[in-house]
């Protein structure tokens, strides 16, 4: 009954969520994610995982391309340029990087140079 109680007092927070703030908080978990998986935290040496890295950032494009309309410029704005930088850090951190326009989520932001 407890856990019953419980699931619907998370079910009432989150009914009382807008869209806007669940898609930036998603897409601002994805960048956190993928900045550590791309080597831009405290022990790159040990955190830079480029292939993980490259899901997470493709999954943020996703999210960001699909999401941008329904959130409005004034949200889009700043996903998009935090998913631009991230992008950017792949590249640099790749042995081998990516041709222009194949990299993490190119195929749904177009290139980044």
């Amino acid at each position: 009954m407890e856990e019953r109680m419980h699931m619907s007092d998370e079910a009432r927070d989150i009914a009382d969520v807008q869209a806007v703030e669940v898609i930036t908080t998603t897409a601002v978990h994805l960048m956190s994610a993928a900045a550590v998986k791309v080597g831009l935290a405290d022990d790159p040496g040990t955190q830079l995982d480029l292939d993980e890295a490259r899901k997470l950032i493709t999954a943020l494009a996703g999210l960001v391309t699909a999401g941008a309309p329904e959130i409005g410029d004034m949200h889009a704005r700043s996903l998009r340029d935090g998913l631009r930088s991230l992008q950017l850090a792949f590249r640099e951190a790749s042995p081998f990087p990516d041709p222009i326009g194949q990299g993490p989520g190119e195929k749904l932001t177009g290139p980044v140079n």
